[in-house]
């Protein structure tokens, strides 16, 4: 099965790069199959330094800035424990892995891995409709070179809806950040294009009472 999740890589300068990807994973979590393209950063330091980290988080907002290339200043990180490599310190876990092989024959590469380490940081938040759209909205960003603005805009326009009805401040935020990114994209074609939709204005969440502690 697929997992979306964050990869970070070594960069040759030294600094990490941040990418929103979802790998092949077995059940146990102990291989990853990871697909980027030949002209990613990720692909390019998988390549040169043959390993990284995979992060399960349930940050959409960061997952957003990452998928659009908005990420400044980073996140805050800490160095792996077993690769070189950086750890997100807002995910919920972390998969420290080493490259096993790299087919790079096709423009889509094909690179196993193995994990070599893990660790918990903080329980996953819970299932949200905002924060799937918004990871829907985000791997849509990824593709803006390869559909079509109407298909972009139309997907965008059917996945506000449980934005708009399910989402806290962060997934509002990252939905807009997604949504004006894809409005403003240079779209490859040579037909006139209609203006923009507005996106439907998403309510302010009301505050939620505290929660009280059960014991027994």
């Amino acid at each position: 099965m697929i997992l979306e999740g964050i990869v970070t890589t070594r960069n040759g300068d030294g600094g990490t790069n941040v990418a929103p990807m979802g790998p092949l994973v077995d059940d146990a979590l102990r291989t990853l199959v990871l697909r980027p393209y030949r002209t990613s950063t990720t692909y390019q330091n998988l390549k040169q330094s043959g390993c990284g980290v995979f992060h399960v988080t349930d940050d959409v907002l960061m997952l957003a800035r990452a998928a659009i290339g908005r990420l400044d200043p980073q996140p805050e990180m800490f160095p792996a424990k077993r690769v070189t490599g950086s750890v997100l310190r807002s995910a919920c876990r972390w998969y420290e892995f080493e490259v096993v092989s790299l087919d790079d024959q096709q423009e889509r590469t094909r690179i196993e891995a193995r994990v070599v380490h893990a660790e918990w940081l903080r329980d996953f938040f819970g299932f949200n409709r905002a924060k799937h759209a918004v990871l829907e909205a985000a791997i849509l960003a990824t593709r803006v070179h390869l559909l079509s603005r109407e298909e972009i805009l139309a997907e965008f326009a059917r996945l506000s809806s449980p934005v708009e009805k399910t989402c806290g401040p962060h997934e509002e935020q990252a939905f807009q950040l997604l949504w004006d990114y894809v409005a403003a994209f240079p779209y490859a074609s040579l037909a006139p294009t209609a203006p923009s939709p507005s996106l439907p204005s998403l309510p302010r969440p009301t505050p939620r009472p505290a929660m009280r502690r059960i014991d027994g």
